[in-house]
């Protein structure tokens, strides 16, 4: 609920602060990283276990995902063949092995593979990663296209997101019972298609159709996505052992942010083009409908948890 009511001022509070200066949106982390730091010190001290720092599977991922995200970004800007992407794609690429044979090898791996045998964890990874290409690609597009279709300043193109992210505040809540009553697998399923649904029903709207229409769309997309992640963690939670859970908590958030940034930086390149911008729109919205679609059939075919 707490990450809900966060995405629901961000993108109000981000308008009012593009009218002091767009740069004040990086400014505003700071003192709301310093009051999480303040009420830490409050916290119940966690209890420890001893544990080498994986250093070679570290540097490796943060590599990898670096290089795979910014070659994603300017290939956008640049197109696929600049020296610089060609050189980026090849750090992830290498990278991306170096962190496989470590995590093989290693005699403490940061991310133990067997862990990712599991049909269940390693399906829940996905879906993570399909949801944030969704809901982020969704959030992203449709802020340009309020903003530069029908000409809503930055303010009002926050206040046009605000039904949808308050909505999600209570829907996290009502999928945490669900999962308790009906087990992960059904909400999980259930938020992912109303999120396709949504998606695909803005791909529908002409470019011409009113701003509460699309105002409206958004909405089973919030809510689809924070159904499914919601009951997402718990059915990834309920497949490890508890001392593994933090591991398997660590790579499903990876998966969903380089999902997120990944969606922003493929969605911006098909809309870069202002004559084609509409195009870009439904062809983007097309894809992330596609790809949480195929994480809706792969959860089709998980075998609902026994009832304890």
């Amino acid at each position: 609920m707490s990450g809900s009511v966060g995405s629901a001022a961000g993108p109000v509070a981000g308008g009012l602060l593009t009218v002091i200066d767009w740069r004040m949106i990086f400014f505003v982390n700071l003192p709301v990283g310093a009051v999480a730091l303040a009420l830490l010190k409050r916290a119940q001290p966690s209890p420890r276990r001893s544990a080498p720092f994986d250093w070679t599977g570290q540097v490796a991922a943060v590599a990898a995902l670096g290089g795979l995200t910014y070659a994603a970004i300017e290939a956008g800007a640049d197109g696929f063949g600049t020296a610089r992407v060609l050189v980026a794609f090849a750090v992830a690429v290498v990278a991306g092995v170096g962190y496989v044979i470590a995590q093989a090898r290693g005699r403490h791996p940061m991310t133990p593979l067997p862990l990712l045998r599991s049909r269940t964890i390693s399906l829940s990874v996905a879906i993570g990663f399909a949801l944030n290409i969704g809901f982020y690609g969704m959030i992203f597009l449709l802020g340009l296209y309020l903003q530069q279709v029908h000409g809503l300043s930055a303010l009002a193109t926050g206040v046009a997101f605000l039904p949808m992210t308050v909505l999600t505040s209570f829907i996290s809540p009502v999928a945490a019972r669900l999962s308790t009553r009906f087990g992960a697998r059904m909400p999980v399923i259930s938020g992912q298609s109303l999120m396709v649904a949504g998606l695909l029903a803005m791909v529908a709207v002409p470019a011409g159709a009113p701003v509460w229409l699309s105002v409206v769309l958004m909405m089973p997309v919030g809510a689809g996505g924070a159904m499914a992640v919601t009951a997402l963690v718990a059915l990834l939670l309920d497949s490890v052992p508890a001392e593994r859970a933090g591991v398997a908590g660590g790579v499903l958030n990876a998966a969903r942010q380089l999902g997120g940034a990944l969606a922003v930086a493929a969605f911006g390149a098909l809309v870069a083009d202002r004559a084609g911008f509409v195009d870009g729109l439904h062809t983007s919205l097309l894809i992330a409908a596609a790809t949480v679609g195929v994480t809706v059939l792969a959860t089709l075919s998980l075998r609902p948890a026994p009832r304890t």
